[in-house]
């Protein structure tokens, strides 16, 4: 008779969980949980020791752009797949390889948790693993990136600070920590500020007029120039030392969007000149046509000894949620 009420009641389980179409209803997974950029691996052991192993933590612990240090893409971990089961599918991130009988790559949605991505990937050899790992990884990691950053967004938003007066000058709204302050405000230049508890986190907004960024040729002087400027005038440091962009590593470059519009996005580390002070910074220059200004959205972090990955992303998830009028 026991044996009766379990088949019934796992019965009732695959019924309730399917929708009208026959298919598994999403909407009954639990909640997912895990630290930011933290990437769950499921894989055997023997492929996670060999060669898949290798071209999986060549793309997903990849070194983080701009930061002074090497800190991976993500945080790993490693389970074989008869132990991805249970409350350990519940991660907010999984990466799964295996060998199958077929060559294929799948990108999933709230599987097994919500929210949740992941990628599976299957094939039929050890070498062919890892071609569709090189393939696919970047499209992977952004998909990845862009859930943990609304995840960040959304711890973000439980308790927020009030910005209304960078709103009213500068027309600029953000969502930003209830834990930041107002360090300094005026018509054209606001910088909010985070302590730590081994220094601080920071935010720059403030904006330059549409030439001051010629085009993509020189874009990257362009806004090095602008920070430099920026930086020496209005953040003031001890013993007359400027704020500059580091000079010794060139920054990185992309073409990005804030609110739709254009953006280019720097990735970098700045120093205070003559003195042992830096760290990794994130700006966006957003083009913003309507009141021909760049509206210039800048994040840096002043940590020493500490890890600094997540700190800049918690940056970027900010001037991410920017709305410009």
């Amino acid at each position: 008779m026991r044996s009766l009420y379990i088949v019934l009641f796992s019965l009732f389980i695959a019924f309730t969980s399917c929708n009208g179409s026959g298919k598994r209803d999403k909407s009954l997974v639990p909640n997912s949980v895990g630290n930011i950029n933290s990437l769950q691996i499921v894989t055997p052991n023997d492929l996670w020791n060999g060669i898949v192993g290798e071209a999986i933590r060549n793309n997903f612990a990849a070194p983080t752009d701009g930061l002074p240090q090497d800190e991976p893409l993500f945080s790993m971990n490693q389970m074989p797949p008869d132990a991805f089961e249970g409350f350990a599918r519940s991660n907010r991130l999984f990466l799964y390889v295996v060998l199958s009988d077929e060559d294929k790559v799948t990108i999933t949605d709230n599987e097994y948790a919500k929210p949740q991505a992941g990628a599976i990937i299957k094939a039929t050899s050890e070498e062919k693993l890892v071609e569709l790992i090189n393939e696919n990884s970047a499209k992977i990691i952004a998909i990845f990136k862009a859930e943990e950053i609304k995840e960040r967004q959304r711890r973000t938003a439980i308790s927020l600070m009030k910005t209304d007066s960078l709103s009213k000058v500068m027309g600029v709204s953000l969502k930003v920590p209830s834990a930041y302050r107002l360090a300094k405000g005026s018509d054209n230049f606001f910088w909010l500020r985070k302590d730590l508890k081994d220094g601080t986190t920071n935010i720059l907004v403030y904006q330059v007029p549409l030439t001051m960024i010629k085009d993509d040729s020189t874009a990257v002087a362009d806004i090095i120039k602008i920070r430099d400027s920026i930086g020496s005038r209005l953040l003031p440091v001890e013993d007359d030392g400027q704020f500059i962009t580091e000079d010794a590593y060139a920054p990185y470059l992309f073409k990005s969007k804030i609110d739709g519009k254009f953006a280019y996005e720097t990735k970098g580390t700045w120093e205070v000149k003559g003195a042992w002070m830096g760290g990794p910074f994130i700006n966006y220059a957003v083009r913003d046509e309507k009141n021909n200004r760049y509206v210039i959205l800048e994040g840096f972090t002043y940590a020493p000894s500490v890890a600094k990955r997540n700190l800049q992303f918690e940056l970027e998830s900010i001037l991410k949620t920017a709305k410009i009028k």
